[in-house]
This record gives structure tokens, sequence and C-alpha cells, in this order.
């Protein structure tokens, strides 16, 4: 494809307002990080309650990507990031204003679905209008956007904990930390929601719902005239004998099977979660005091691991392009799973003190690093090559249906790794949890072995399925 009148500024600038959505879903996670025990005292909760407040976004995170698909097919990538812009204003002030653990649960729910919804829109909306030599990249912002959110979320929940005493001292107005925590979020939502106004429909969705000259013009914007007008004709080929996208198209016609790149998206989307990354990313908080550090110093190694995420995604950005996506995937699921290994050797070996914590003694460094080595080797691969792969694996037919049952298998597999962690917590400890995960990264690497193949620089239109 000729490169002589494309537009990068605006292809780069509209791809980085699709990922705000991103950098939401990312805060919305990690916000959950310095309110746990605010949370706690609030609604008055155990462990099952704990869980189920913290894990309970990710109900909704699963039935906003189940849906977002398929809505997506119908009215337009950019209308439903706009509907989850508005979901992610109503979610941050509802969650902090709440007085109940039902009112709390109800707000994340809502969260969730924007989450959810933003998750699988945001790959497929920059997909769907980046050039395929750097769709990598582009799409890869995404997760740069993901971590930039937890990050924040990490420094604001440290800084307001901090300034307040701790989360659960008033802070201002006569409400807690932890509740403007969540408030905090209104700035980046609203922001969202007013640019997404300014940004077009995704070309591939006009041409599917026969919205030519909308197309043509959002192609030739993008592309030039004579590279968007060839960029039309390619894409309405690749649909001339295809239907309005429903669910069946998953079904392969000539087998009457699950098409076996619908399987791969499952795989991919569902070991992203297994390998326990969110269990750092929503309960680092406890993790780190279980072991003996303060709240205080918790928060800020929270910090540590959003930084050291950045530099991974940021290094991926830059070769994703051109080393490909299944040679990420495979270093990280090696690495994963020597620094998973690491971290359970350390626990196993601890010592408990006199209030019943892990002591790591002299083993606390080889945790610390093994810990930070574990979310640079995910963020450098399965963190944000997951998310490229969803956003261009799938034929133009079937990319809303595949997106939205990889999407709803992504955010279930996070929900049950997220509900049972404080539950593997109390019963087999630290190190029988991250076991479970180390055995799951080691199972990733044949995975990636086997059924994953390479989508380097391959037109959306040439995908087959």
């Amino acid at each position: 494809m000729s490169q002589e009148n494309e537009n990068m500024l605006f292809i780069v600038l509209v791809s980085c307002v699709a990922t705000i959505g991103g950098f939401l879903f990312g805060f919305d996670s990690g916000v959950i990080n310095g309110t746990v025990d605010g949370l706690k005292i609030a609604f008055n909760s155990d462990n099952f309650g704990t869980g189920f407040n913290v894990a309970s976004m990710l109900l909704g995170c699963a039935a906003g990507a189940l849906f977002a698909g398929r809505l997506a097919d119908k009215f337009g990538r950019r209308t439903i990031l706009i509907a989850a812009s508005i979901l992610f204003i109503v979610s941050a002030w509802g969650s902090g204003i709440a007085s109940s653990s039902m009112q709390f649960i109800v707000f994340r729910i809502l969260g969730g679905l924007a989450v959810g919804a933003a998750s699988v829109m945001a790959p497929a909306y920059i997909s769907e209008i980046a050039p395929a030599r750097i769709r990598g990249r582009l799409t890869t912002i995404q997760q740069i956007a993901i971590i930039g959110g937890l990050f924040s979320a990490f420094v604001s929940n440290y800084l307001l904990a901090n300034y307040a005493g701790m989360s659960t001292a008033i802070l201002w107005m006569d409400y807690e930390a932890w509740r403007w925590m969540f408030w905090i979020e209104l700035i980046p939502a609203v922001l969202f929601f007013v640019l997404l106004l300014f940004i077009p429909e995704s070309p591939r969705y006009l041409v599917i719902t026969k919205h030519l000259d909308s197309a043509k013009a959002v192609l030739v914007k993008l592309y030039g005239q004579a590279v968007g007008e060839t960029k039309l004709k390619e894409i309405e080929a690749s649909l001339a004998a295809d239907h309005q996208p429903t669910f069946s198209d998953l079904i392969s016609k000539t087998t009457g099977k699950v098409r076996k790149i619908v399987w791969v998206g499952i795989g991919l989307a569902t070991f992203q979660q297994l390998v326990g990354i969110n269990v750092v990313f929503y309960y680092g908080a406890v993790l780190w005091q279980a072991v003996g550090f303060s709240e205080s110093d918790a928060l800020l190694i929270n910090i540590i691991s959003g930084a050291v995420s950045i530099a991974a995604c940021i290094i991926t950005m830059a070769l994703i392009d051109r080393v490909g996506r299944k040679p990420f995937l495979m270093l990280g699921s090696i690495g994963m799973t020597v620094t998973l290994g690491l971290m359970v050797y350390a626990f196993a070996s601890a010592d408990f003190d006199a209030n019943g914590n892990l002591d790591l003694g002299s083993l606390g460094t080889l945790a610390l690093v093994s810990a930070n080595a574990y979310v640079f080797f995910f963020n450098m691969s399965w963190g944000p090559v997951m998310w490229v792969m969803l956003g261009e694996m799938f034929p133009n037919q079937i990319r809303g249906s595949g997106l939205a049952v990889a999407g709803l298998s992504q955010w279930l597999a996070n929900f049950a790794i997220t509900m049972t962690f404080p539950i593997m917590l109390a019963s087999i400890g630290l190190a029988g949890a991250y076991g479970f995960y180390a055995a799951c990264a080691l199972i990733s690497i044949f995975f990636v072995l086997y059924f994953v193949h390479e989508t380097k620089g391959t037109e959306l239109e040439d995908m087959i399925g």
C-alpha cells in the first residue's frame, strides 16, 4: 500500500483517542487495589464478600465484551465507545458515593460493562483504521494506555492515602480517601466522551452497513484519494459474498463445528488471565502487606510495577511489527513460567511471624524482583500482543462476533482468578496460588507453539479463519 498520501498524524491521533478507553480500563481495574481496606470497613465484608466487591466489575466486563462486538456490528464501533464513556462516568461517581455493598456492586458492574466494551472495541477500531505495516504498534498503544491507567490509579491511590494518612481516613468534604480514589476517574472519563465526538466511524463498519460514501470519505482522509478508493474496493470485495454478521458465522459451513480461529482466540484470551496477572494488579497492596510491607510501601511497590509495565510495552511497540506476534508470546510464556516459579519458591520457603503473616526474610528481595520481572514479561508479551491479535486475527465477517466470544472468555477467566484469590490465599497460601499460575504459564508455551499463527503485516481483508 502506498504511503505517500497517508495522513499519519490523523491516524495516530484517532488511535490515541480510542485508547483512552484502554486508559479507563486500566484505571478502573487498578483503582480497586487501594480501596480494599475501605470496602471491608464500610461494608463490613468477609473474605468472600471482599472478593465479590473486587470481582463484581468483571461480571459487567464479561457482558460488555460479549455484547459490544455484536452491538458494534449493528450500531458502529464509535457509537459503542461513546456509550462506554458514559458508563465510565456513571460508575466512577456511583462507586465513590455508594452507601451499601449492593449499591457499590451495581455501579461497579456498570463500570464493568464500559471496561468490557472498551477492551474489545478500542483494539478492533484501531486495527480497522490503521495500515497493516504499523497496525501492531498502534494497537499496542492500547496496552500502554491500560498500564498507564493502572499506573495512574496506583499513583493517585498512593498520594490520596498518604495525604489523608490512610485509605480509610476522611479526606475532603467528610468523605474517606478511598471514595475520592474512584472520583478521580471522572476527569479522564469526561475527556474520553468529549474527544470521541470528533473521531470518524470505522470504514469497515460503514461498508458492512452500506454507507459507502461515508466509508470512502473516511478512507480517503486516512490514506489519500488513490489508496482510499482502492481500499474501499478491497473491503467491498471481502464482504461481497457475505451477509450481515451474526454469531452463527462462527460455525464453519463445511464442518458444522466452531471455526478453529475462534478456539485460538478463546485460548489466547483465557491464558492471558490464567497466568494470574490481575492478582498482582487488583490485590497488589494486599499481597505485599501479607508478606510484611506497610500499606504505604505496598502502594509504592504497585507504582514501581506500573512503571516496569510501561517500559515493557514500549519495547513491544517498537519491535512488534518487525519481530512479529508469536515470538513475543513465546518469550513471555517462558519468562513468566520462570519468574512465577521463583515467587513460588520464595513464598514456600518463608516463615510466619507472630501475627500469622509470611516473613520472607532474605527471600524478600527475590520475591520482589521476581514479581517485577514477571510483570515485565507479561507486559512485553501477553498483555499487549493478545489484544493486537484479537483485533486483527479474525476475518472481516466474524470480527465482531469473534471478539465478543473471546472477550467474554477473557473476562470470565479474569473473574474466576480474581474471585478465587482471597479464598486460595486463606486455604493453600501464596505458594499454592502462584504455583497454579506458574503451571498455566507453562501450558501456554505449548499452546503458542502449536496453535498460534503469525499475523504480522497481513491485511485484514486477507485474514482467513
